[in-house]
């Protein structure tokens, strides 16, 4: 039978029924793909998929405090369910008091749209977008450039339900693209990104003339070792290095001195200013293009989100205001132990710095006192140091060279060794704050906003022979 048959909210209806623990909570989602593929200026393939996730939490109270047991399912029907439900409580009777138990959420107002459909993508929304793309292939094979890429969009409605009486519903859709031009001999790359809610707001044709300025850069190449280097860093490579950082700013962790927000002697850095730059880091989950659930939603715990919080409502956060640390992450249990505010985590991240120049015009300004390097993106980063929050990765598909406000050519790309916190310190300039795809985290990380930085110090630590 199609697990289709069912309908969501039946589900955690039925679910909720079956429970014999002390709490329950089920999260219900379904989820639905559309993707286009590409290669040498044609499309390679195309495909939609469906399928449904039940997640199910109990909860079972015991002289020592209140254990947890979780697990989730995929292609779950009304008939699968006891099952489900019963290893859930027997996952929590085996467990230990789990350390973040609080009382489930209760007196949230129900989503009016519990009971309806869920939401779903289908190759209709790439209706404009294609005929479009296939104009890009045409002018970039009449140029000799070759277009490679992929564009994925998914519609996510989960419906939670917990025996406290929650019925919440978020409808999220996410749609990322892709696009790499390269020259006939594949000596030459230029990649772009853009992250989008329906398709109807990404131009292939505009990408396409971006890509092919930078190959046009690229016909030019120098070589230059490493070192330190005046540096602009576009929004994509900003929303890498600072979804990283918000990845690492647990309160829990800050508070035992085990990261860069610890306080030395104990406690942690918040109300610390950490640039001059009048910098604001934040998230909203009414961000307007950058919308995402408006209350806890998660199948796991840790010290950045817990299974007890879900159905709990989310407010608009400043993580960083004016430069000033005001708020690390927090579940109701961490916000206990640390006694700092309860900041959970939202699925959106948003740097302001009230810049108004495009990365144009901050390319314009640059290499007028000696070198500028313009960066495409960042790629394969990973921590060197949690203390500092020092990471290391590597450049990909452009790095260039600026001289008196001119991209004058391509240069060898580099492996670099930075900590984001350190970053926003000796940032002396933000630019025009705009939407933007993280290159490294897209998979995981795709509502950002962020402005290009100039660094006047970046440290590339080697040269990297990638292209």
């Amino acid at each position: 039978m199609s697990p289709r048959q069912h309908k969501p909210h039946e589900i955690v209806e039925r679910a909720l029924e079956l429970s014999r623990a002390d709490g329950c909570v089920v999260i219900a989602e379904e989820r639905s793909t559309a993707n286009l593929r590409w290669a040498a200026n044609a499309l390679t393939t195309n495909g939609v998929t469906r399928g449904r996730t039940v997640t199910v939490v109990a909860t079972v109270d015991g002289g020592e405090g209140t254990a947890s047991g979780v697990v989730s399912r995929s292609a779950v029907t009304s008939e699968d369910l006891e099952p489900l439900v019963r290893a859930a409580e027997a996952a929590a009777r085996e467990a230990g008091p789990a350390e973040d138990a609080q009382p489930l959420v209760t007196g949230v107002p129900h989503s009016r749209d519990f009971d309806g459909a869920p939401a779903e993508t289908s190759p209709a929304v790439f209706d404009a977008f294609a005929p479009a793309l296939g104009e890009a292939f045409a002018h970039a094979r009449s140029r000799q450039r070759e277009l490679y890429g992929f564009a994925h969009h998914e519609l996510v409605s989960s419906y939670l339900g917990t025996s406290t009486g929650l019925r919440l519903r978020h409808d999220q859709p996410t749609g990322t693209l892709e696009l790499n031009a390269k020259s006939p001999d594949r000596s030459r790359s230029a990649w772009a990104g853009r992250a989008t809610r329906d398709f109807a707001d990404v131009d292939p044709r505009a990408m396409d003339a971006e890509l092919a300025e930078r190959l046009a850069w690229a016909e030019r190449r120098i070589e230059l070792p490493a070192g330190r280097y005046e540096t602009l860093l576009p929004p994509t490579a900003v929303a890498d290095l600072l979804v990283y950082q918000q990845w690492s700013s647990t309160a829990r962790d800050a508070a035992e001195g085990r990261t860069v927000f610890s306080k030395p002697g104990g406690g942690t850095r918040v109300g610390e200013k950490l640039g001059q730059l009048p910098l604001t880091l934040r998230s909203d989950p009414y961000e307007p293009g950058l919308e995402c659930a408006p209350f806890v939603l998660t199948g796991s715990s840790g010290d950045d989100a817990s299974v007890f919080d879900n159905g709990l409502p989310l407010a608009p956060t400043e993580w960083i205001r004016d430069g000033v640390l005001e708020h690390l992450l927090t579940t109701r249990h961490t916000a206990q132990l640390t006694g700092l505010p309860l900041t959970p985590y939202a699925d959106n991240l948003i740097l302001d710095a009230g810049g108004t120049r495009s990365l144009a015009e901050m390319v314009a300004a640059s290499g007028h006192e000696g070198p500028a390097l313009l960066l495409t993106c960042l790629w394969y980063i990973r921590e060197v140091d949690p203390a500092s929050l020092l990471l290391t990765g590597l450049t990909r598909d452009g790095v260039y060279l600026v001289e008196k406000g001119e991209v004058v050519g391509e240069v060898n790309n580099f492996r670099f060794n930075e900590s984001p916190v350190d970053l926003l310190s000796r940032a002396t300039e933000a630019g025009r704050t705009e939407p933007t795809l993280p290159r490294e985290w897209g998979d995981y990380f795709t509502r950002a906003a962020m402005p290009a930085l100039r660094i006047p110090d970046f440290n590339m630590s080697s040269v990297s022979k990638g292209v």
